[in-house]
């Protein structure tokens, strides 16, 4: 598969090179990890993301004022490692605690939760709070079995608002579990992405055929279907995230429509249109609509939905003002 790479092996490493050529300003990488961290310290709770590069720009990119104190990343789709993720951690670290936020897999849960261990027997305290917004993974009953995807972006804004706001580490791991609680998400695929190096991508579907359901790393989805008017897509996509949610007539809403690496802005705002009309037609009232590609697979075709229900306290550490090279509020 082609693209614009030198070694595959050295990916990461050269992507967070090329990334502090650009902001090493602000941001410094740690030792020789795939850790970055804000240079300015904060006397605050830290916020450390993470997981497996392939996702850009989540989460390497996310580190900035109102966001990510520190963010650490493993090679592509791969869990970064317990010693690494110390390293990151401790070089966040102002003596408040550290929270961890990142998506639901097996890797990254064995590999933050050793972690967390060995800084606590340390002395450092730390709590974990896993995404888990795909509401396609598991039945709500198993909630907890469910990946995270594109609500990474809005768990972590919130996360990195509440850490700025000054709450201690208890209160700052309720509100980020809050925003996580009350986000959902769900994608559909129409190509599978690439590993470096691989020779084929991590799934294929014939061009008339579209996957609900995918996850970000060319998880198996919930069905295959034929190729569907963006419209069509967008109701079935919205339909079940209200399903799960029980979001209702009457909520207040932020939504998300996330593209998964090559599908252009002009087919995330054909689906953002329909998303707006189906929010209005259901009673929903719309806070803010985000749309982009911030939670990628490689160059996996499609896109996915996500709604995050408000309160009037996660309202307020919403709009907090953010500021990172890949998002702003």
């Amino acid at each position: 598969m082609k693209k614009l790479i030198n070694d595959p092996e050295q990916v990461v490493n050269e992507t967070l090179e090329g990334f502090l050529a650009a902001y090493g300003d602000r941001i410094a990488r740690v030792g020789d990890t795939g850790g970055l961290v804000l240079r300015e310290k904060k006397d605050k709770v830290a916020l450390v993301i993470g997981g497996g590069s392939g996702h850009e720009p989540m989460f390497s990119m996310f580190v900035g004022d109102g966001l990510a104190d520190a963010s650490i990343s493993g090679h592509i789709f791969t869990s970064p490692d317990p010693y690494s993720i110390i390293e990151t951690a401790t070089a966040a670290d102002a003596g408040r605690g550290v929270l961890f936020v990142y998506g639901n897999y097996a890797g990254d849960n064995l590999n933050f939760e050793m972690a967390s261990e060995m800084l606590t027997m340390s002395g450092t305290p730390n709590r974990i709070v896993r995404v888990w917004d795909d509401v396609a993974s598991a039945p709500k009953e198993r909630t907890e079995d469910r990946r995270g995807i594109a609500g990474d972006l809005f768990v972590v804004k919130v996360a990195g608002a509440a850490t700025a706001a000054g709450l201690d580490l208890d209160e700052a791991v309720r509100v980020t579990e809050k925003a996580r609680d009350n986000t959902f998400s769900i994608g559909v695929a129409l190509s599978g992405g690439t590993i470096p190096g691989a020779a084929a991508p991590a799934f294929t579907l014939p061009e008339d055929e579209i996957e609900f359901g995918l996850g970000i790393h060319g998880e198996p989805g919930i069905r295959r279907a034929k190729l569907l008017p963006a419209d069509e897509i967008v109701e079935e996509l919205f339909s079940l995230i209200l399903a799960d949610s029980g979001i209702k007539a009457g909520d207040r809403v932020c939504t998300l429509v996330n593209g998964l690496g090559s599908t252009t802005l002009s087919e995330l705002y054909i689906m953002n249109r329909k998303l707006r009309q189906l929010l209005d037609g259901a009673g929903i009232a719309v806070h803010d609509m985000v749309v982009g590609s911030f939670v990628t697979c490689q160059e996996m075709a499609g896109a996915s939905v996500t709604l995050m229900r408000l309160d009037e306290e996660l309202m307020g550490y919403y709009d907090a003002p953010a500021d990172s090279p890949y998002y702003r509020k």
